[in-house]
C-alpha cells in the first residue's frame, strides 16, 4: 500500500457523479437514467459535456442492446439517434482493433447510423465526430472524403470537411480534434511530423481555456511509444526544451482556466505526466490534486515494458504523484 494509504481509482466517469449513476443504471440493462442525464445536458447546450458523456456511455452501451430498446420506446428521440450512432461507431472501432471478419459491415452500419443521427439532430457535433472516428479506421484508403485540402500550410490532406462540420456546431470540440489526430496517426507508419504539425496548429489557434492546448502532449507520448522509449532510457524525451515548453503552455493556457470537474481525465493525466516528466513538480502537484483519487492507465502505461499491465501503470503514476506532492 502506498504511503498514506492512497490508492488511485480508474473510473470512466471520474468526478461526474451524475454520469456514474447513469452508467450504473445502464449496466443493469436500463436506459432511463441515460435518457434523463442526456436530456439535462442537451438543455444547456453544453456540447463539451454532451460529447464526453455520450462517448463514455457508448463504451458501456456497445456491449448491450439498451440503446436499441430506448429507440424502440422513443423512436423520435434525437438523443437516442445520436447514441445509436455512438454505439455503432464503438462497435466498429472494436471490430477493427480485433481485425474481425465483419468489420466492413460494421463500418457501413456505423456510417449509416451517423448520417441518420446528423439528419435527426442537425445541431449536434457528435454524428460528425463519429464519422471522423470511422475515417481514422479507413485512413489509408484514397477516398475523396480523406483527401480534402487542409485549412493551413504544413498540414496534409484529410477529412477536413468532417472536422469543419463538427467545428461549425461546436468550435474547438476536444474529441473532434482528437479523432483527427487519430486519423493522422493511422495514415502511415513512421515519423509523426504530420501529427506534430497538426497538434501545434490546433493549439496555436485555440482560445485560452481550450483543452486543445493539451493536444501536443498526446503526440509526445505517441512518439515515445513508437520509439519504444522505455527500452532506451529516453527520460530525456520528457525534459527536452520543447517538451517543457509544451507542458508549460498546456498548464498556462488550459489548466489554469478550465473547469476541472468537467475536464477530461485523460487530459489531466497527460498534463500531470508531462509536468512531472519535465521536472515541473510544483505545477504537477496542482494537477494531481485536481485529479483527486482518479487516474487513467494512459499515458503512464507507455512508460512500462508492458503497456497492457495496469498495475505497472499505477506504479508509475504513484511514483510521479508522490515525487510531485513531496515538493
Amino acid at each position: 500500500m502506498p504511503a498514506g494509504g492512497f490508492r488511485p481509482v480508474f473510473h470512466p466517469a471520474g468526478h461526474d457523479h451524475a454520469l456514474r449513476h447513469a452508467l450504473q443504471d445502464l449496466r443493469t440493462g436500463r436506459w432511463g437514467e441515460m435518457a434523463r442525464l442526456l436530456g439535462e445536458t442537451a438543455d444547456g447546450d453544453r456540447w463539451d459535456e454532451w460529447t464526453r458523456r455520450t462517448q463514455i456511455l457508448a463504451t458501456v452501451a456497445a456491449g448491450t442492446d439498451v440503446v436499441h430498446a430506448w429507440r424502440a420506446e422513443e423512436p423520435e428521440s434525437p438523443a437516442a439517434a445520436v447514441m445509436h450512432g455512438r454505439v455503432a461507431v464503438e462497435r466498429a472501432v472494436r471490430a477493427h482493433r480485433a481485425a474481425h471478419a465483419g468489420t466492413r459491415v460494421l463500418l457501413r452500419e456505423a456510417w449509416d447510423a451517423c448520417r441518420a443521427a446528423a439528419d435527426h439532430a442537425p445541431a449536434d457535433p457528435v454524428p460528425w465526430i463519429g464519422l471522423l472516428a470511422l475515417a481514422a479506421l479507413d485512413a489509408r484508403r484514397p477516398g475523396p472524403d480523406h483527401r480534402v485540402p487542409p485549412p493551413a500550410p504544413m498540414l496534409p490532406p484529410g477529412p477536413w470537411g468532417l472536422l469543419a462540420e463538427a467545428e461549425k456546431r461546436d468550435p474547438y470540440n476536444r474529441e473532434a480534434y482528437h479523432r483527427m489526430l487519430q486519423f493522422l496517426y493511422a495514415r502511415r507508419d513512421g515519423p509523426l511530423s504530420e501529427a506534430v504539425n497538426f497538434a501545434q496548429w490546433a493549439a496555436s489557434t485555440a482560445p485560452r481555456g481550450s483543452a486543445l492546448h493539451a493536444l501536443p502532449l498526446y503526440v509526445r507520448v505517441e512518439r515515445y511509444r513508437r520509439d519504444r522509449g522505455h527500452q532506451h532510457a529516453l527520460d530525456l524525451h520528457w525534459v527536452a526544451e520543447d517538451a517543457v515548453r509544451e507542458a508549460r503552455r498546456a498548464m498556462e493556457s488550459w489548466f489554469l482556466f478550465c473547469a476541472v470537474p468537467e475536464a477530461s481525465q485523460l487530459d489531466l493525466n497527460h498534463l500531470a505526466h508531462a509536468l512531472s516528466g519535465a521536472l515541473q513538480f510544483s505545477d504537477a502537484a496542482r494537477v494531481f490534486e485536481a485529479l483527486g483519487p482518479y487516474y487513467t492507465p494512459v499515458p503512464w502505461a507507455d512508460r512500462t515494458p508492458r503497456p497492457d499491465d495496469r498495475a505497472l501503470a499505477e506504479e508509475v503514476f504513484l511514483r510521479a504523484r508522490a515525487r510531485s506532492l513531496a515538493d
